[in-house]
């Protein structure tokens, strides 16, 4: 099955601790089938001060943790609600991605 979401979509999260926030997609990772969205599933890191780094201090940071892929769908540029992908053909060949379900309007994202 493939990954129809892209780097730069923006995305709301359907189920989770962050349900409802949304945010655009910093990094997809494919083979694990998750994604990282801006703002959305903070995680606190602990970062050692390291000798071989000049200036780097250590401390406690938070950064964005991956999320399934499943916890994610694309938001509807015209509605602005939570939508899911298709493909459709145009008339000059090319495959492009819309939007569909319930609350989408077909809006073309490519």
């Amino acid at each position: 099955m493939s990954i129809k979401l892209r780097r730069d979509d923006l995305v709301e999260v359907i189920n989770g601790n962050d349900k409802g926030k949304q945010g655009r997609i910093l990094q997809v990772d494919v083979k694990r089938r998750k994604v990282v969205v801006e703002g959305v599933n903070y995680k606190t890191h602990h970062e050692r001060v390291r000798r071989d780094k000049a200036g780097q201090t250590g401390g406690i940071e938070e950064r964005e943790a991956p999320i399934d892929i499943s916890n994610v769908a694309i938001v509807d540029p015209k509605t602005q609600s939570a939508a899911r992908i298709g493909y459709r053909f145009e008339e000059d060949g090319r495959k492009v991605r819309v939007t569909k379900g319930k609350n989408a309007s077909g809006t073309v994202l490519d």
